[in-house]
C-alpha cells in the first residue's frame, strides 16, 4: 500500500484522524493535537530510524551493540542474557510502544485508565476470570534470584529507559490522539502478556455449549453433535491404523429435551471460525538436501503492527536465536538457533472445567457449600479507573478454592484452569531458545505449562519430533470434563494430570515427517483417555499429509509453497455429495429450481482457492445453506428462521460430513416443511440451488466476473484501535475455509508469521509476517512485508554471529546501548 514518507504525510495523517478515527476513548483538546511542535505532526519525525544513535540503559553491564538490517531487523549483540534482555526491551519500545502498553493493560483489566470506558466490559472480563491476579500470584512466586526474575527485570529496566528518555513529542501518534502518556513497564507485565495468549488460545466453554444444545435435542444427541473423539481421524501423533478414517455410524435423532427452557440461549455465530496454525518437519530422508527441514505458521488476530516482532539476539557461547518475540517478552518464542528450529500450534485440549456452586446468598454471597459444611469465599472489590483516575466502575469478585465465580443463566459456576495456576512457561520458553538438539529442547519444555500447544522441532543431527505440551487435568468418574460439575462436592475436583509419557509424541517417524494443525492429536484407538472435544475438523491435516507424502525429495521451497496451497481436502470431500445428489434427483425428477445449473458450474470447480477461481464462492454459500437446513432443531422454538444467529451452537463440519453417510436421518428433515420429510439428497439438493440464488443476486451473472474469488474474500489487518485509514483493507489472498492458509469471512484472522528452516551445516531460514517492524503510521517499517505476505512469498532472514558479518550494504541503522548510572 502507498503512503507518503514525509512530514506532508503528517499532515494527511491528522486529515485522516478525524475522518476515518473510530473512537474508543476520550479525544484530546483539538488544539493540543495539532499542536505543530508536540502534536501529531511530530510522528514524521522519527518514521526513520536514525542512522546511528547512542541510548542509555540503567543496571547495563557492559554496551550492547543493536545493527538493524535493511529489513529493520534488530541484531543485538550483549555480553550477558541480561544485557540482551535490557537492549530487547529498548528496541522493541522503541519501535512498538504503544503495543507494548496496551498489550500489559489489556490483560491486566486496565484499559479504561487509556482508553475510557468504552472498554468496561473488556476490562471486566479480564479481571472476573482472575487474570491479572493469577499472573501477579505468578511473579510473587518467583525467585528474586532466579534467571527469570532477573530477565524479565532487565527487559523492563530497557523499556522504561526508552520512555524516561521521551519528550512530548516523541510519543507515538496514539498517545497524541488520546491525550494520554505510557505507563511505566512492570517486570510482571510479560506474564500479563502470556495470560493473554492464555486467553486467547485456551478459553473455551465447551460444556456451556453443549448444555444449551442438550436442553433442545437431548444428551444422547448432544454428545454426538459435539463429540470427544472427531468423526474424521487424521491424528498428530502417527497410529497404526489407516488415516483420514472416517466414522460413518449414524448419529443418534434429535431426543427429548434435557435442560429447562431457561437454559436456552443463543450461542455466538461460530460461522466462518478459523482458529488455526500449522506446523510440520521433514527428516533427512524425505528432503532434497539431505537436512531437517522444519515450518511454522500460527494464524492468529491480524494487526497492524503484527503481534509479533522479529529479532536476532547473541551472547558469545550463551546464546545466538533467531524468530519472533511477542511485544513484551524477553524470549524468542517461535524460531531457530544454530543447531535447533522449533514451532507451535494450539492442540484445544480441555483444561477448563466450571462447577456448580451453591451460595449461602445471591446478592451478597460469603460462602459456598462444599462437602455439607459452608466455607468463605474468597472476595475482592475491583475498581475500573478512567483516564483521569475517576472511579467508573466497581465490581466485587468472588472466588472458590477452585478459582473465580462468573455468573451464566443465573447460576453462579466457579471454574478451574490450567492458565491461572501457570508457573514455569515462561522460563521454559526462555530456556528453550539456548537448546543444542530435539532431545534437549523436548527436556527443556517439560516445565512448559499453558496453554496447551503442540510443537514441532528438528535439529542439525537431523532428528525430527513432534510433542503436545502443556498440563492436561485428570478428571474424577469417567474423565469427561465437557459436562458441568457438582460444586458441592469434592469428589467432582481433577485428580492429577496426563503423564508426560503418555502426551501426544512421535520422534523420527517411519514417514518421515510431522504435522499438526489443530486436529485431535492421539487416535482414539491408541488412547482413549478423555483429552479434550468438539476437535477442529482436520482439513488441513489432511491436505498437508498428503502434500508430503506425495513428495519424496521436499525442498524449502516446496514447504514456502504448501504454506499458501489452495487445495482443500474440505471441498475434495464435500463437492462429490453435492454432485451426487444432484444427478439422483435430476434423474428421478426430484430436482429443485436452479439444481441443474447449480450442480454444472459447481462441477467446473478444480476445488483449489485460488484468486482467480470463480466456484468457490458457490461452494461456501451451499455448506452455509446446508448447516442451516441441516440444524434447524439447534434454533429455540420462536426464533423463527434457521440462521446461525438464531442457533445456540452450530456443530463442527466434521459432525456434519458423518451425517451425510445416512441417507434418511431424522436431521435431514426441515421442522418447518411439515407436510415433507426431507431426505439428505433433497437437503443437498436445495442447499446448491438456494447458494446459486444467493451468488447471483449478490454477485451477478457467474460469467461477468463478479465471482471471482479475490473480490469477494480478504484479508483485513487493523490497526490496534481501528483506525481504518491506518489499516491494510481488503487484500486479495489466496486460500479459503480450512485451506492451509486459511481466510475467515471477517479477514482478520490469518497467517501471523512464516518460517521454513534448513538445519545444514549453516542454518537458514525465510521468513515473513504481515506488517512491519514499526508502529509509526508514516515509517517505511509500517506495513513493508505486506505485499510478499500477500502472495506468499518470504524473505532470506540473516544470522550474523558476529557485527562483522552482517554486510555493510545490509545496515540500515546502528543503535549502541550503554550503562547509566
Amino acid at each position: 500500500m502507498t503512503r507518503v514518507r514525509t512530514i506532508a504525510a503528517a499532515v494527511v495523517l491528522a486529515a485522516l484522524l478525524f475522518v476515518g478515527f473510530r473512537p474508543v476513548g476520550s479525544l484530546p483538546a483539538v488544539g493540543r493535537l495539532l499542536d505543530p511542535w508536540s502534536g501529531v505532526w511530530s510522528v514524521a519525525t522519527t518514521a526513520h530510524l536514525p542512522e546511528h544513535a547512542v541510548g542509555g540503559i540503567p543496571g547495563l553491564r557492559d554496551s550492547v551493540l543493536v545493527l538493524y538490517d535493511d529489513r529493520a531487523v534488530p541484531h543485538v549483540f550483549a555480553a550477558s542474557p541480561e544485557d540482551a534482555a535490557r537492549a530487547m526491551g529498548y528496541v522493541v519500545a522503541r519501535d512498538r510502544l504503544f503495543q507494548l502498553d496496551l498489550q500489559a493493560r489489556a490483560p491486566a483489566g486496565k484499559l479504561t485508565e487509556l482508553l475510557g470506558a468504552r472498554a468496561l466490559p473488556l476490562d471486566r472480563e479480564m479481571r472476573r476470570l482472575g487474570l491479572p491476579q493469577s499472573a501477579d500470584r505468578a511473579f510473587a512466586a518467583l525467585d528474586s534470584t532466579s534467571e527469570m526474575y532477573r530477565t524479565m527485570g532487565a527487559y523492563a529496566a530497557g523499556v522504561n529507559a526508552w520512555i524516561d528518555g521521551l519528550g512530548r513529542r516523541d510519543l507515538p501518534f496514539e498517545y497524541h490522539l488520546l491525550g494520554a502518556r505510557p505507563a511505566r513497564w512492570e517486570p510482571v507485565n510479560t506474564l500479563y502478556l502470556l495470560r493473554r495468549m492464555g486467553h486467547m488460545l485456551a478459553y473455551s466453554a465447551d460444556e456451556l455449549r453443549r448444555e444449551r444444545v442438550a436442553a433442545l435435542v437431548g444428551e444422547a444427541a448432544a454428545d454426538a453433535l459435539f463429540p470427544v473423539e472427531s468423526p474424521i481421524q487424521e491424528p498428530v501423533q502417527p497410529g497404526a491404523g489407516e488415516h483420514p478414517r472416517v466414522d460413518s455410524t449414524p448419529l443418534p435423532p434429535p431426543g427429548e429435551p434435557a435442560a429447562p427452557p431457561s437454559l436456552v440461549v443463543r450461542g455466538p455465530d461460530e460461522r466462518g471460525r478459523v482458529q488455526a496454525s500449522n506446523n510440520w518437519a521433514v527428516a533427512p530422508a524425505k528432503s532434497a538436501t539431505g537436512y531437517a527441514l522444519l515450518e511454522g505458521d500460527p494464524h492468529l488476530l491480524l494487526t497492524l503492527p503484527s503481534i509479533w516482532y522479529e529479532a536476532h539476539l547473541v551472547v558469545p557461547e550463551v546464546l545466538d536465536v533467531y524468530g519472533v518475540t511477542l511485544t513484551g517478552s524477553p524470549s524468542i518464542i517461535i524460531g531457530f538457533n544454530r543447531d535447533v528450529a522449533w514451532s507451535f500450534t494450539t492442540n484445544t485440549a480441555d483444561v477448563l472445567d466450571y462447577y456448580v456452586e451453591e451460595l449461602d446468598d445471591s446478592e451478597r454471597p460469603a460462602r459456598y457449600r462444599l462437602d455439607g459444611e459452608w466455607r468463605p469465599l474468597a472476595a475482592r472489590v475491583e475498581e475500573y479507573l478512567g483516564a483521569r483516575g475517576e472511579v467508573l466502575a466497581a465490581d466485587t469478585v468472588y472466588s472458590t478454592h477452585r478459582g473465580p465465580i462468573v455468573w451464566r443463566n443465573g447460576r453462579a459456576l466457579s471454574l478451574r484452569w490450567t492458565v491461572l495456576e501457570d508457573q514455569g512457561t515462561s522460563e521454559a520458553l526462555y530456556r528453550a531458545t539456548t537448546a543444542r538438539s530435539v532431545d534437549e529442547w523436548l527436556r527443556t519444555m517439560e516445565a512448559y505449562e499453558a496453554p496447551s500447544q503442540t510443537a514441532v522441532v528438528a535439529d542439525r543431527a537431523g532428528n525430527i519430533a513432534v510433542r503436545a505440551l502443556g498440563r492436561v487435568p485428570l478428571r474424577p468418574g469417567d474423565g469427561r470434563g465437557d459436562r458441568l460439575f457438582d460444586g458441592t462436592t469434592s469428589a467432582s475436583d481433577w485428580v492429577g494430570w496426563w503423564p508426560l509419557e503418555r502426551q501426544p509424541f512421535a520422534l523420527n517417524p517411519q514417514q518421515g515427517y510431522v504435522a499438526s494443525a489443530n486436529q485431535q492429536p492421539i487416535d482414539p484407538e491408541d488412547d482413549d483417555t478423555y483429552l479434550g472435544v468438539n476437535w477442529f475438523p482436520p482439513w488441513r491435516a489432511m491436505r498437508i499429509n498428503r502434500l508430503l507424502r506425495e513428495h519424496d525429495a521436499v525442498t524449502p521451497d516446496d514447504l514456502r509453497r504448501f504454506q499458501t496451497d489452495p487445495g482443500s481436502a474440505r471441498a475434495d470431500r464435500f463437492v462429490p455429495w453435492f454432485l451426487a445428489a444432484s444427478r439422483r434427483l435430476t434423474q428421478a425428477g426430484r430436482d429443485p429450481a436452479g439444481l441443474v445449473a447449480a450442480a454444472a458450474l459447481l462441477a467446473e470447480w478444480d476445488r483449489r482457492y485460488t484468486r482467480e477461481n470463480a466456484r468457490a464462492v458457490l461452494f461456501e454459500l451451499a455448506i452455509e445453506e446446508l448447516e442451516d437446513r441441516t440444524w434447524d432443531e439447534l434454533v429455540p422454538p420462536g426464533e423463527g428462521d434457521a440462521s446461525p444467529d438464531a442457533r445456540v451452537a452450530t456443530p463442527m463440519e466434521s459432525v456434519l460430513y458423518r451425517l451425510l453417510y445416512d441417507e434418511r436421518s431424522a436431521w435431514w428433515d426441515v421442522r418447518a416443511t411439515a407436510d415433507v420429510v426431507e431426505d439428505r439428497d433433497l437437503i443437498l439438493g436445495q442447499s446448491l440451488a438456494a447458494a446459486l440464488e444467493r451468488a447471483t443476486e449478490r454477485y451477478g451473472d457467474p460469467a461477468d466476473g463478479g465471482w471471482r474469488w479475490e473480490r469477494i474474500r480478504h484479508a483485513n489487518i487493523y490497526h490496534l484501535l481501528y483506525v481504518r485509514s491506518l489499516s491494510a483493507l481488503g487484500l486479495p489472498v489466496q486460500g479459503g475455509p480450512s485451506t492451509l492458509s486459511p481466510s475467515s469471512g471477517s479477514g482478520v484472522w490469518g497467517a501471523s508469521w512464516r518460517q521454513v528452516v534448513e538445519l545444514g551445516p549453516e542454518v537458514t531460514a525465510r521468513v515473513i509476517y504481515p506488517g512491519g517492524q514499526s508502529g509509526n503510521p508514516v515509517s517505511p517499517r509500517y506495513d513493508d512485508r505486506i505485499a510478499k505476505w500477500q502472495v506468499g512469498e518470504l524473505d532470506s532472514a540473516l544470522m550474523p554471529e558476529l557485527p562483522s558479518q552482517l554486510p555493510a550494504d545490509r545496515v540500515l541503522a546502528t543503535l549502541v546501548l550503554r550503562p547509566e548510572r
